[in-house]
Protein backbone atom coordinates (compact mmCIF):
# COMPACT_ATOMS: atom_id res chain seq x y z
CA UNK A 1 0.00 0.00 0.00
CA UNK A 2 2.52 2.36 0.62
CA UNK A 3 5.13 1.59 -2.79
CA UNK A 4 1.94 2.04 -4.41
CA UNK A 5 0.98 5.31 -3.18
CA UNK A 6 4.57 6.60 -4.35
CA UNK A 7 4.07 5.46 -7.01
CA UNK A 8 0.30 6.54 -7.87
CA UNK A 9 1.15 9.74 -6.77
CA UNK A 10 3.61 10.77 -9.01
CA UNK A 11 0.64 9.35 -11.78
CA UNK A 12 -1.81 11.94 -10.16
CA UNK A 13 0.06 14.65 -9.46
CA UNK A 14 0.55 15.82 -12.97
CA UNK A 15 -2.83 16.77 -13.59
CA UNK A 16 -3.58 19.49 -10.87
CA UNK A 17 0.23 21.22 -11.75
CA UNK A 18 -0.33 21.05 -15.12
CA UNK A 19 -0.10 24.38 -15.33
CA UNK A 20 2.85 24.87 -12.52
CA UNK A 21 5.08 22.43 -14.97
CA UNK A 22 3.93 24.71 -18.04
CA UNK A 23 5.64 28.11 -16.49
CA UNK A 24 8.10 26.31 -14.75
CA UNK A 25 9.10 25.17 -17.60
CA UNK A 26 8.81 28.08 -19.70
CA UNK A 27 6.86 26.01 -22.51
CA UNK A 28 2.77 26.55 -23.46
CA UNK A 29 0.77 23.75 -21.74
CA UNK A 30 0.01 22.09 -25.09
CA UNK A 31 3.74 20.75 -25.29
CA UNK A 32 2.89 18.95 -21.76
CA UNK A 33 -0.29 17.41 -23.49
CA UNK A 34 1.94 15.64 -26.00
CA UNK A 35 3.62 14.29 -22.89
CA UNK A 36 1.01 13.05 -21.22
CA UNK A 37 0.00 11.47 -24.69
CA UNK A 38 3.06 9.50 -24.73
CA UNK A 39 2.48 8.40 -21.64
CA UNK A 40 -0.77 7.19 -22.53
CA UNK A 41 0.30 5.09 -25.50
CA UNK A 42 2.57 3.24 -23.19
CA UNK A 43 -0.57 1.47 -22.23
CA UNK A 44 -0.49 -0.29 -25.57
CA UNK A 45 2.91 -2.07 -24.74
CA UNK A 46 1.87 -3.42 -21.26
CA UNK A 47 1.47 -6.83 -21.90
CA UNK A 48 4.84 -7.42 -23.56
CA UNK A 49 6.69 -5.60 -20.67
CA UNK A 50 4.44 -6.76 -17.39
CA UNK A 51 4.92 -10.51 -18.73
CA UNK A 52 8.17 -10.79 -17.55
CA UNK A 53 6.93 -11.34 -14.11
CA UNK A 54 5.54 -14.34 -15.60
CA UNK A 55 8.48 -15.89 -16.99
CA UNK A 56 11.26 -14.38 -14.24
CA UNK A 57 9.73 -13.83 -11.17
CA UNK A 58 7.23 -11.61 -9.43
CA UNK A 59 10.71 -10.57 -7.69
CA UNK A 60 12.41 -9.45 -10.60
CA UNK A 61 9.51 -7.36 -12.05
CA UNK A 62 8.56 -5.71 -8.78
CA UNK A 63 12.32 -4.53 -8.73
CA UNK A 64 12.56 -4.03 -12.53
CA UNK A 65 9.31 -1.87 -12.13
CA UNK A 66 10.48 -0.01 -9.17
CA UNK A 67 14.25 0.64 -10.59
CA UNK A 68 12.67 2.08 -14.10
CA UNK A 69 10.35 4.82 -11.55
CA UNK A 70 13.44 6.04 -10.02
CA UNK A 71 15.49 6.06 -13.05
CA UNK A 72 12.64 8.55 -14.62
CA UNK A 73 11.89 10.35 -11.77
CA UNK A 74 16.07 11.12 -10.70
CA UNK A 75 16.58 12.44 -14.67
CA UNK A 76 14.30 15.47 -13.67
CA UNK A 77 15.98 16.04 -10.07
CA UNK A 78 19.36 16.41 -12.22
CA UNK A 79 18.49 17.81 -15.31
CA UNK A 80 14.68 19.87 -14.96
CA UNK A 81 13.80 20.27 -18.52
CA UNK A 82 10.39 19.42 -20.51
CA UNK A 83 12.62 16.06 -22.14
CA UNK A 84 13.40 14.62 -18.56
CA UNK A 85 9.87 15.60 -17.69
CA UNK A 86 8.56 13.74 -20.72
CA UNK A 87 10.95 10.83 -20.49
CA UNK A 88 10.39 10.44 -16.67
CA UNK A 89 6.32 10.12 -16.60
CA UNK A 90 6.76 7.66 -19.41
CA UNK A 91 9.18 5.76 -17.31
CA UNK A 92 7.43 6.23 -13.81
CA UNK A 93 4.29 4.72 -15.50
CA UNK A 94 6.21 1.69 -17.56
CA UNK A 95 7.02 1.14 -13.90
CA UNK A 96 3.72 1.18 -12.42
CA UNK A 97 2.84 -0.81 -14.87
CA UNK A 98 6.10 -3.68 -14.43
CA UNK A 99 5.10 -3.33 -10.47
CA UNK A 100 1.41 -3.65 -10.09
CA UNK A 101 0.79 -6.58 -12.19
CA UNK A 102 3.85 -8.24 -10.78
CA UNK A 103 2.74 -7.33 -7.15
CA UNK A 104 -1.05 -8.62 -8.02
CA UNK A 105 0.50 -11.81 -9.33
CA UNK A 106 2.51 -12.01 -6.46
CA UNK A 107 -0.50 -11.68 -3.73
CA UNK A 108 -2.25 -14.13 -6.11
CA UNK A 109 -0.30 -16.88 -5.96
CA UNK A 110 -0.07 -16.67 -1.96
CA UNK A 111 -3.13 -15.87 -0.65
CA UNK A 112 -6.37 -18.17 -0.51
CA UNK A 113 -9.06 -16.67 -3.51
CA UNK A 114 -11.19 -16.22 -1.02
CA UNK A 115 -9.44 -13.80 1.14
CA UNK A 116 -7.66 -11.86 -1.99
CA UNK A 117 -10.14 -9.14 -2.04
CA UNK A 118 -9.47 -8.15 1.26
CA UNK A 119 -5.76 -7.97 0.50
CA UNK A 120 -5.80 -6.46 -2.79
CA UNK A 121 -8.16 -3.59 -1.42
CA UNK A 122 -5.79 -3.19 1.00
CA UNK A 123 -3.13 -2.29 -1.54
CA UNK A 124 -5.19 -0.13 -3.76
CA UNK A 125 -5.80 2.24 -1.16
CA UNK A 126 -2.43 3.61 -2.46
CA UNK A 127 -4.22 5.13 -5.65
CA UNK A 128 -7.23 7.07 -3.24
CA UNK A 129 -3.60 8.30 -0.51
CA UNK A 130 -1.91 9.63 -3.28
CA UNK A 131 -4.77 11.96 -3.69
CA UNK A 132 -5.36 12.32 -0.24
CA UNK A 133 -1.95 12.70 1.27
CA UNK A 134 0.69 12.58 -1.79
CA UNK A 135 -0.32 15.26 -3.92
CA UNK A 136 -1.29 18.11 -1.43
CA UNK A 137 2.19 16.69 -0.22
CA UNK A 138 3.92 17.53 -3.57
CA UNK A 139 2.07 21.13 -3.45
CA UNK A 140 3.64 22.07 -0.70
CA UNK A 141 6.98 21.37 -1.86
CA UNK A 142 6.27 23.03 -5.00
CA UNK A 143 5.13 26.15 -3.61
CA UNK A 144 7.88 26.40 -1.03
CA UNK A 145 10.99 25.21 -3.73
CA UNK A 146 9.79 25.34 -7.50
CA UNK A 147 8.28 22.77 -10.22
CA UNK A 148 10.85 19.99 -10.19
CA UNK A 149 10.92 19.96 -6.14
CA UNK A 150 8.98 16.98 -5.65
CA UNK A 151 11.43 14.92 -7.59
CA UNK A 152 14.78 14.61 -5.69
CA UNK A 153 12.44 13.49 -2.58
CA UNK A 154 10.50 10.84 -5.13
CA UNK A 155 14.24 9.27 -6.44
CA UNK A 156 14.91 8.98 -3.01
CA UNK A 157 11.85 7.41 -1.83
CA UNK A 158 12.53 5.30 -5.32
CA UNK A 159 15.58 3.60 -3.86
CA UNK A 160 13.87 2.68 -0.24
CA UNK A 161 11.11 1.25 -2.57
CA UNK A 162 13.63 -0.86 -4.32
CA UNK A 163 15.43 -1.83 -1.36
CA UNK A 164 12.18 -2.74 1.05
CA UNK A 165 11.15 -4.77 -1.98
CA UNK A 166 14.82 -6.47 -2.67
CA UNK A 167 14.83 -7.43 1.60
CA UNK A 168 10.83 -8.39 1.56
CA UNK A 169 9.95 -10.20 -1.49
CA UNK A 170 11.71 -14.14 -1.10
CA UNK A 171 14.44 -14.62 -3.91
CA UNK A 172 13.71 -18.02 -4.19
CA UNK A 173 9.37 -18.35 -4.50
CA UNK A 174 8.14 -21.67 -3.80
CA UNK A 175 4.62 -20.19 -4.50
CA UNK A 176 5.29 -19.54 -8.75
CA UNK A 177 7.86 -21.59 -11.24
CA UNK A 178 8.26 -19.35 -14.22
CA UNK A 179 7.07 -19.81 -17.66
CA UNK A 180 9.36 -18.47 -19.78
CA UNK A 181 7.76 -18.47 -23.15
CA UNK A 182 6.26 -15.22 -23.70
CA UNK A 183 4.28 -16.33 -26.44
CA UNK A 184 2.84 -19.67 -25.15
CA UNK A 185 1.52 -17.06 -21.66
CA UNK A 186 0.24 -14.59 -24.05
CA UNK A 187 -1.90 -17.82 -26.04
CA UNK A 188 -2.84 -18.81 -22.55
CA UNK A 189 -4.76 -15.46 -22.06
CA UNK A 190 -5.88 -14.98 -25.68
CA UNK A 191 -7.68 -18.02 -26.02
CA UNK A 192 -9.10 -17.99 -22.38
CA UNK A 193 -12.98 -16.64 -23.06
CA UNK A 194 -13.39 -15.95 -19.29
CA UNK A 195 -10.73 -14.21 -19.04
CA UNK A 196 -11.07 -11.79 -22.30
CA UNK A 197 -14.51 -11.21 -20.67
CA UNK A 198 -12.67 -10.03 -17.30
CA UNK A 199 -10.76 -7.56 -19.50
CA UNK A 200 -13.45 -6.38 -21.51
CA UNK A 201 -15.10 -5.70 -18.30
CA UNK A 202 -12.35 -3.22 -17.28
CA UNK A 203 -12.39 -2.10 -20.75
CA UNK A 204 -16.15 -0.66 -20.59
CA UNK A 205 -16.58 -0.29 -17.07
CA UNK A 206 -13.36 2.18 -17.59
CA UNK A 207 -14.82 3.60 -20.58
CA UNK A 208 -17.96 4.87 -18.55
CA UNK A 209 -16.08 6.68 -15.91
CA UNK A 210 -14.20 8.06 -18.43
CA UNK A 211 -16.94 9.51 -20.08
CA UNK A 212 -17.67 11.50 -16.45
CA UNK A 213 -14.61 12.12 -14.97
CA UNK A 214 -13.40 13.56 -18.31
CA UNK A 215 -16.27 16.32 -19.30
CA UNK A 216 -17.76 16.95 -15.47
CA UNK A 217 -15.56 19.54 -14.64
CA UNK A 218 -16.24 21.51 -17.81
CA UNK A 219 -19.77 20.68 -17.20
CA UNK A 220 -19.60 22.43 -13.40
CA UNK A 221 -18.18 25.48 -14.95
CA UNK A 222 -20.91 25.95 -17.45
CA UNK A 223 -23.48 25.04 -15.12
CA UNK A 224 -21.72 27.12 -11.95
CA UNK A 225 -19.59 29.43 -13.63
CA UNK A 226 -16.79 27.91 -11.29
CA UNK A 227 -13.95 25.72 -12.14
CA UNK A 228 -13.79 22.43 -10.07
CA UNK A 229 -10.67 23.56 -8.50
CA UNK A 230 -12.92 26.79 -7.11
CA UNK A 231 -15.18 24.04 -5.48
CA UNK A 232 -14.45 23.48 -1.69
CA UNK A 233 -13.75 20.02 -0.84
CA UNK A 234 -14.41 18.64 -4.72
CA UNK A 235 -10.70 17.03 -4.27
CA UNK A 236 -11.15 16.02 -0.79
CA UNK A 237 -14.89 14.51 -1.87
CA UNK A 238 -12.87 12.64 -4.72
CA UNK A 239 -10.32 11.21 -2.68
CA UNK A 240 -12.46 10.11 0.03
CA UNK A 241 -14.80 8.53 -1.69
CA UNK A 242 -12.09 6.45 -3.16
CA UNK A 243 -11.04 5.38 0.16
CA UNK A 244 -14.50 4.39 1.15
CA UNK A 245 -14.63 1.95 -2.21
CA UNK A 246 -11.76 0.06 -1.41
CA UNK A 247 -13.65 -0.46 2.07
CA UNK A 248 -16.64 -1.70 0.88
CA UNK A 249 -13.86 -4.12 -1.47
CA UNK A 250 -12.41 -5.11 1.71
CA UNK A 251 -15.42 -5.82 3.91
CA UNK A 252 -17.93 -7.00 1.44
CA UNK A 253 -16.65 -8.30 -1.60
CA UNK A 254 -14.97 -11.33 -0.41
CA UNK A 255 -18.04 -12.33 1.78
CA UNK A 256 -20.33 -11.73 -1.23
CA UNK A 257 -18.38 -13.23 -3.96
CA UNK A 258 -16.32 -10.94 -6.61
CA UNK A 259 -18.74 -11.35 -9.59
CA UNK A 260 -21.78 -10.72 -7.66
CA UNK A 261 -19.89 -7.55 -5.75
CA UNK A 262 -19.36 -6.65 -9.57
CA UNK A 263 -22.75 -7.06 -10.61
CA UNK A 264 -24.01 -5.02 -7.92
CA UNK A 265 -20.95 -2.13 -8.75
CA UNK A 266 -21.85 -1.80 -12.31
CA UNK A 267 -25.55 -1.69 -11.19
CA UNK A 268 -24.86 1.17 -8.69
CA UNK A 269 -22.59 2.67 -10.52
CA UNK A 270 -25.13 3.13 -13.63
CA UNK A 271 -27.53 4.57 -10.79
CA UNK A 272 -25.52 7.06 -9.54
CA UNK A 273 -24.35 8.04 -13.30
CA UNK A 274 -28.41 8.66 -13.99
CA UNK A 275 -29.09 10.59 -10.58
CA UNK A 276 -26.01 12.95 -11.05
CA UNK A 277 -27.38 15.24 -13.82
CA UNK A 278 -30.55 15.88 -12.06
CA UNK A 279 -29.11 16.25 -8.02
CA UNK A 280 -25.92 17.90 -9.81
CA UNK A 281 -28.14 21.00 -9.88
CA UNK A 282 -26.89 22.66 -7.53
CA UNK A 283 -23.05 22.53 -5.68
CA UNK A 284 -23.82 20.58 -2.74
CA UNK A 285 -25.62 18.21 -5.22
CA UNK A 286 -22.90 17.72 -7.87
CA UNK A 287 -20.63 16.93 -4.73
CA UNK A 288 -23.05 13.93 -3.51
CA UNK A 289 -23.37 12.97 -7.01
CA UNK A 290 -19.63 12.44 -7.46
CA UNK A 291 -19.21 10.81 -4.36
CA UNK A 292 -21.40 8.34 -5.15
CA UNK A 293 -20.29 8.15 -8.72
CA UNK A 294 -16.89 7.81 -7.79
CA UNK A 295 -17.35 5.21 -5.09
CA UNK A 296 -19.18 2.87 -7.24
CA UNK A 297 -16.73 2.89 -9.50
CA UNK A 298 -13.86 2.44 -7.29
CA UNK A 299 -16.03 -0.47 -5.87
CA UNK A 300 -16.51 -1.98 -8.96
CA UNK A 301 -12.31 -1.68 -9.40
CA UNK A 302 -11.40 -3.04 -7.22
CA UNK A 303 -13.35 -6.07 -6.66
CA UNK A 304 -12.53 -6.84 -10.51
CA UNK A 305 -8.82 -7.32 -9.36
CA UNK A 306 -9.04 -10.23 -6.98
CA UNK A 307 -11.58 -12.42 -9.78
CA UNK A 308 -8.79 -11.24 -12.87
CA UNK A 309 -6.04 -13.08 -10.52
CA UNK A 310 -8.15 -16.46 -10.10
CA UNK A 311 -8.50 -16.68 -14.42
CA UNK A 312 -5.14 -18.31 -15.30
CA UNK A 313 -3.20 -18.85 -12.63
CA UNK A 314 -0.56 -20.08 -14.88
CA UNK A 315 0.01 -16.71 -16.17
CA UNK A 316 -1.68 -14.34 -13.49
CA UNK A 317 1.02 -11.47 -14.31
CA UNK A 318 0.28 -11.76 -17.79
CA UNK A 319 -3.23 -11.55 -17.30
CA UNK A 320 -2.96 -8.53 -15.19
CA UNK A 321 -1.04 -6.73 -17.84
CA UNK A 322 -3.44 -7.29 -20.07
CA UNK A 323 -5.95 -5.89 -17.80
CA UNK A 324 -4.37 -2.51 -17.18
CA UNK A 325 -4.44 -2.79 -21.36
CA UNK A 326 -8.08 -2.90 -21.37
CA UNK A 327 -7.86 -0.12 -18.90
CA UNK A 328 -6.09 2.03 -20.92
CA UNK A 329 -8.32 0.94 -23.99
CA UNK A 330 -11.59 2.26 -22.42
CA UNK A 331 -10.19 5.37 -21.05
CA UNK A 332 -9.20 6.44 -24.81
CA UNK A 333 -12.65 5.17 -25.75
CA UNK A 334 -14.55 7.70 -23.01
CA UNK A 335 -11.57 10.28 -24.16
CA UNK A 336 -12.73 10.18 -27.82
CA UNK A 337 -16.37 10.39 -27.36
CA UNK A 338 -16.65 12.85 -24.23
CA UNK A 339 -16.53 16.31 -25.72
CA UNK A 340 -18.48 15.53 -28.85
CA UNK A 341 -21.57 13.91 -27.13
CA UNK A 342 -21.23 16.57 -24.60
CA UNK A 343 -20.99 19.44 -26.95
CA UNK A 344 -23.95 17.60 -29.47
CA UNK A 345 -26.63 16.28 -26.79
CA UNK A 346 -25.04 17.52 -23.06
CA UNK A 347 -24.10 16.22 -19.65
CA UNK A 348 -27.66 13.81 -19.45
CA UNK A 349 -26.36 12.02 -22.54
CA UNK A 350 -22.83 11.76 -20.93
CA UNK A 351 -24.44 10.02 -18.29
CA UNK A 352 -26.57 7.47 -20.49
CA UNK A 353 -23.47 6.61 -22.75
CA UNK A 354 -21.89 5.77 -19.24
CA UNK A 355 -24.70 3.55 -18.37
CA UNK A 356 -24.68 1.94 -21.60
CA UNK A 357 -20.98 0.72 -21.35
CA UNK A 358 -21.90 -0.26 -17.78
CA UNK A 359 -24.16 -3.14 -19.36
CA UNK A 360 -21.56 -4.20 -21.93
CA UNK A 361 -19.74 -4.43 -19.13
CA UNK A 362 -22.55 -6.49 -17.54
CA UNK A 363 -23.29 -8.52 -20.04
CA UNK A 364 -19.18 -9.77 -20.04
CA UNK A 365 -19.55 -10.64 -16.57
CA UNK A 366 -22.47 -13.07 -17.59
CA UNK A 367 -20.38 -14.52 -20.38
CA UNK A 368 -17.62 -14.91 -17.60
CA UNK A 369 -20.13 -16.40 -15.54
CA UNK A 370 -21.83 -18.77 -18.12
CA UNK A 371 -18.32 -20.47 -18.42
CA UNK A 372 -18.52 -21.04 -14.86
CA UNK A 373 -15.07 -19.60 -13.69
CA UNK A 374 -16.49 -16.68 -11.85
CA UNK A 375 -16.82 -17.52 -8.72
Amino acid sequence: MVLRTIFNTVHRMVYPFLGTFARGLGVDITALSFALTGRSLMGAFVPFIAAVSDQRGRRFGMLAGTALFTLGVALVAIWPTLWTLTAALILALLGKNLFDPAMQAYFGDRIPYERRGLALAVTEIGWSLAFIIGVPAMGLLIARYGWSAPFPVLAVLGLGMFGVTWWMAPRRDAHHFPNRNLWANFGAVLRNVPALAGISIALWATAGNELVNLIFGVWLEDSFGLQIAALAGASAVIGLSELSGEGLVALLTDRIGKPRALFLGLLANSAAAVLLPFIGRTEIGALIGLFLFYITFEYVLVSHVPMMTELVPGARATVMAFNVTGHSLGRAIGAFLAPFIYRQFGFLFVALLAVVFNILGLLALRSLQKDGSGQ
